[in-house]
């Protein structure tokens, strides 16, 4: 799929597939996940590592010449927060791309999308490389690209939760309407939510919870590549339509 490249901010990746490095059972478990993944791009929460690097860390796990880590905020409930936080990846040399979240509540986890607005604007204009994590909510997605984002995070369903695409329609009118690429993050549960989202015309998917919870996470990981790669094909090859009554697949005309 090396000519289907997806590039956000000049950056080109082959992988569609984005994995998180939170929840598994070890790191080395984490490291096996990656690998069959076949995922390029691997965020890492930046409350939750150890960035002092003469310290064990679970950066160790990850080789930084074979994967993009893209750090997010994960965990912050303030503008304040997430800001400060972004601004620590880049100074201690992770990266100046930042997968953002402003979380607005503690138990769904759903962003604070006013104060992620805010946090978008001020990190673009101090140079950031902005990816903000959302609702499934079209205005709010185009605000985020009118105030710089890169690509645009909308959730599949809450964090964690393993629900699915829960609002198909509001994801395909993000991605019909945003000129940034659209990249479906979290809810994702098994592989046939990932291929669900890349059929409805994604950029790609984040998922963390459903590999580095599954009971083999890395038997989990090869099959949410295969569901992504599966998703995107069927996407571009473009499926029949949808018909109410039956369509014989052999024709009947000019036969005796």
């Amino acid at each position: 799929m090396s000519r289907d490249a997806l590039t956000i901010a000049g950056r080109s990746f082959e992988s569609r597939l984005f994995l998180g490095t939170g929840k598994y059972k070890d790191n080395e478990t984490m490291a096996k996940a990656l690998e069959v993944s076949g995922a390029q791009v691997i965020t890492v929460a930046v409350r939750r590592v150890e960035l002092d690097r003469t310290k064990p860390s679970m950066l160790d796990f990850i080789d930084p010449k074979r994967y993009f880590i893209l750090p997010n905020t994960a965990g912050c409930y303030t503008v304040e927060e997430a800001v400060r936080t972004a601004r620590l990846a880049r100074e201690v040399g992770i990266s100046s791309w930042i997968k953002l979240e402003v979380i607005g509540d503690e138990k769904t986890l759903f962003p604070d999308n006013e104060g992620l607005l805010e946090a978008t604007r001020i990190l673009v204009k101090e140079g950031f490389t902005v990816l903000p994590y959302t609702n499934d909510d079209l205005v709010m997605a185009k605000k985020l690209v009118d105030a710089g984002a890169a690509a645009v995070m909308p959730l599949g369903a809450p964090i964690g939760s393993g629900l699915g695409i829960q609002n198909p329609h509001n994801i395909t009118l993000i991605r019909e309407f945003v000129s940034m690429p659209v990249i479906v993050d979290a809810g994702v549960g098994t592989a046939s939510d990932a291929t669900r989202a890349m059929e409805l015309g994604v950029d790609g998917v984040l998922m963390n919870t459903g590999v580095a919870g599954a009971k083999d996470a890395v038997l989990m990981a090869s099959a949410m590549r295969k569901g992504v790669e599966a998703g995107r094909e069927a996407f571009l090859a473009g499926r029949i339509p949808v018909k109410r009554y039956a369509t014989a697949s052999s024709p009947t005309e000019g036969k005796i």
